[in-house]
């Protein structure tokens, strides 16, 4: 399920109220309150936030995008096969994905990793990027991913990526 986005404000982090989101896991909860306008201020992160229309200024759920390379030597090798020469490529970063406690259950996350995957195949059309890639937080965070079809790294079963071309496919239609 995928809550309906009339209901919802999905923007860039900027004058919200950040100090009493609470999805239940320390580190992330921590990152939206104390660290996430750092990022963005040094430009290290992106972090888009999702708010109630009649309430746009608390944060319900969060993300955050930045860019990264990974070698083709961690991804499977039927796919590094076809992923080019250079010994790398590039990628964008969902580095941390989070929905309040309270909205569990309601599509927000959901609706959060379509945004991110749209808003991302839509930079890489200017920025290249070969994929989107999760590190998710525990096994139940991998299974979300796994849900919309992220495949894991061979190294490590919690190292995700969704190819560029897959998502381009999935927003087509």
């Amino acid at each position: 399920m995928i809550a309906d986005k009339s209901e919802y404000n999905i923007e860039p982090l900027g004058n919200h109220d950040r100090a009493a989101f609470c999805c239940g896991n320390a580190s992330l909860d921590q990152y939206i309150r104390e660290q996430a306008s750092q990022d963005v201020n040094r430009r290290l992160a992106s972090v888009f936030v999702i708010t109630a229309k009649d309430d746009p200024k608390t944060v319900l759920a969060y993300y955050t995008l930045s860019s990264r390379e990974l070698k083709l030597e961690q991804l499977p090798s039927e796919i590094a096969k076809k992923a080019g020469r250079y010994g790398y490529v590039g990628v964008t970063l969902l580095g941390r994905l989070a929905v309040a406690e309270k909205c569990k259950g309601t599509g927000l996350g959901s609706l959060a990793l379509m945004n991110a995957l749209h808003r991302s195949l839509v930079v890489a059309k200017e920025v290249a990027s070969w994929a989107v890639f999760v590190e998710a937080v525990d096994p139940d965070a991998a299974s979300f991913y796994r849900k919309y079809g992220f495949l894991e790294l061979p190294e490590d079963k919690l190292r995700l990526f969704l190819p560029m071309r897959t998502i381009a496919k999935s927003f087509s239609g």
